[in-house]
């Protein structure tokens, strides 16, 4: 190889070394605003709601102005999406987490099903979170692309808890009627506990949810026709 052709890729790898350091400490200034702007907007969700979160609020509490925050998100509903999805990441981490003794299906079903209510009732905010991205029973403001996402995230923790029922001998279709029905005692549950209304019934929640949950692993037990 020609000393000329060496030389200039000495240059040039002397040149990459150099600006590594400097790409590091911008991503990391990048990563460390966006972070900030995503806590400013927490706070202001769970204060205010979505109503009255806005991008102008959200920069007020992050110490940026409202045009600022458009290099890092294109808009309000962006920040939501964004969020929503660690609070997925922190859900789904929670029930890969949790584990029996045994490889007993029913032993799983219950570690997993119990990992994803406690993670809800121990973070209320976090179930607030999800529902401030709907008005009414559709996605407000979400591109099809990102709630095509964040569905995924919801259905990732939920999985776990659809296989340990399959396992059990359940059918793929009995397995997912059997998932949403507890997802949706779950989430009903916590709405009745977070809100106060359950006071009116004079019910505790986890009794309730574990109630839902021993009939449902009784039926598991009870011998198939």
């Amino acid at each position: 190889m020609p000393k000329s052709t060496i030389a200039l890729e000495e240059t040039g790898n002397a040149r990459r070394t150099r600006a590594e350091p400097r790409l590091r400490r911008e991503r990391a200034l990048t990563e460390a605003r966006r972070n900030l702007i995503l806590d400013a907007a927490r706070a202001a969700f769970f204060e205010l709601g979505l109503d009255g979160a806005s991008l102008r609020e959200i920069a007020k509490r992050a110490g940026y102005t409202p045009g600022a925050i458009y290099s890092y998100f294109a808009n309000l509903e962006e920040i939501y999406g964004a969020l929503l999805g660690e609070s997925l990441q922190r859900l789904n981490a929670c029930v890969e987490a949790a584990d029996a003794d045994s490889g007993v299906p029913a032993e799983l079903l219950q570690r997993k099903a119990r990992a994803f209510y406690v993670f809800y009732r121990d973070n209320p905010k976090e179930l607030d979170l999800g529902f401030y991205l709907f008005d009414g029973v559709k996605p407000r403001g979400l591109t099809p692309e990102l709630n095509h996402t964040l569905n995924e995230q919801l259905m990732s923790a939920l999985r776990p808890i659809e296989r340990q029922l399959l396992a059990s001998g359940l059918s793929a279709d009995e397995a997912i009627s059997e998932t949403t029905g507890l997802f949706a005692h779950i989430v009903g549950v916590l709405v009745l506990n977070n809100t106060g209304r359950i006071r009116l019934f004079k019910q505790d929640p986890d009794t309730l949810f574990q109630r839902h949950l021993d009939a449902l692993l009784e039926r598991l037990r009870s011998p198939r026709a």
